[in-house]
């Protein structure tokens, strides 16, 4: 049988599966470092980075290595037993970000349930909030996931219309905005405030620099748990391990997911004190996967690639260059470049009927790849083990797009 176009491919999915993305009309079959390769064999530039999960690069061959040997050993065990890496990979992650427990799940909207629950059962544990009353506070534009209670709290349409009812106990606030935060933590209830130090998903918005540090210690002011979701900002893509380390900020609870993997398993965990952790008993939170041994192989293994590649000092250094780069670019369509590290965006004006989708049409056939988010917003994330030389290659195609655009 002949192998089948990029077309088939689309058709396939636009017949059999749910219309509940838009993808950009590419159809990838290989991947390594910075490059995929669509199904007739042209290179691109991966600017995504399958949303930041990727940031050690495709298939990067230590993550391959330890996702095969701990599959043909032992793959899953349940938590019905112990396994001979979780205790391994607890003490690695505890010790690394300095926390006394971690507790271990699989995709980034688990970890944030994972945080909520944690939130919810310290304040009527430890705080002393009356049954059924918790707040947490959150910011408008957030993104934390898509599920029923997640999307409570998101003030995006397209992912809360029609999912009603839906879960109480949330305020939402304006991202950015310590007046408004103190406001509300003022109120006995509150026992969290949930935030991203970087608003990835709603176009990259970066805060004042010291909003984390002075929104931490207003947290401590008022005893509410300061909870970092650094699912898609940790790991080395800003400049840093976490963004929080950019304030010296230590988060009372702190979520990952997304590169604790290096983009290869689905692998997320939340990371706290005692004080906290502790307050979940057996039985009262839990999932089949989360812990299982691959998962622990495997982030010890992308941790490990992150540190000993200097990907977050590259990140720091590459990110300085692109926006310097974007800034320099002659085109009424650019209206704003932002980002820290290699989380970058590129504001798009609508000109003379072209969007930022056209935009990266345009990328695509000149060969770079990616997604514009909230419509007008190029978000520009790739893989951390992108050389100078290859970033300014790519930068060179972004400019060449733009130029042939004539706008």
């Amino acid at each position: 049988m002949s192998k089948l176009s990029s077309k088939d491919y689309i058709a396939k999915e636009e017949k059999f599966g749910a219309h509940n993305y838009h993808p950009l009309p590419v159809v990838l079959s290989r991947g390594e470092g910075i490059f995929v390769w669509d199904v007739e064999g042209k290179r691109y530039y991966d600017f995504l980075a399958a949303y930041s999960a990727v940031n050690q690069g495709h298939s990067h061959p230590k993550i391959i290595e330890a996702l095969t040997q701990q599959a043909s050993t032992l793959a899953l065990t349940s938590r019905a037993f112990y396994n001979d890496v979780l205790g391994d990979w607890e003490e690695y992650m505890t010790k690394l970000f300095g926390y006394d427990r971690m507790l271990p799940m699989n995709s980034g909207a688990e970890a944030d349930e994972t945080a909520l629950k944690l939130v919810r059962k310290w304040a009527y544990k430890e705080k002393g909030i009356p049954k059924n009353e918790a707040k947490i506070v959150v910011c408008d534009g957030n993104f934390h996931g898509r599920t029923i209670t997640i999307v409570s709290m998101s003030s995006d349409p397209d992912a809360r219309n029609h999912y009603g009812p839906y879960t109480p106990g949330f305020v939402n606030i304006p991202y950015n905005d310590l007046e408004r935060l103190e406001e509300e933590l003022k109120d006995p209830n509150v026992a969290g405030f949930l935030v991203e130090p970087i608003q990835a998903e709603a176009g990259v918005y970066v805060p004042e620099d010291g909003y984390l540090k002075k929104a931490s210690e207003l947290c401590k002011k008022y005893n509410v748990l300061f909870v970092a979701d650094e699912i898609q900002t940790g790991l080395a893509r800003t400049g840093k391990m976490l963004a929080c380390d950019h304030e010296n900020v230590r988060p009372d609870i702190l979520v990952l997911g997304k590169a604790l993997s290096g983009g290869v398993y689905p692998v997320s965990c939340v990371l706290a004190d005692d004080e906290v952790m502790l307050t979940i008993k057996p039985g009262e939170h839990g999932s089949t996967y989360g812990g299982n041994p691959i998962a622990g192989k495997v982030a010890m293994t992308a941790l490990d690639i992150i540190r000993e590649e200097k990907l977050a000092e590259n990140a720091d250094r590459l990110g300085e260059l692109f926006r310097k780069e974007m800034k320099s670019i002659k085109s009424e369509m650019i209206e704003t470049v932002r980002g820290k590290g290699l989380l970058n965006a590129v504001a798009i004006k609508p000109t003379q009927g072209k969007s930022a989708w056209d935009v990266c049409l345009a990328l695509k056939e000149n060969g770079l790849i990616a997604k514009p988010t909230h419509e007008n917003i190029i978000r520009f994330t790739p893989p951390l083990v992108i050389t100078e030389e290859q970033m300014m290659e790519a930068i060179g195609i972004i400019k060449t797009t733009f130029k042939e655009m004539g706008i």
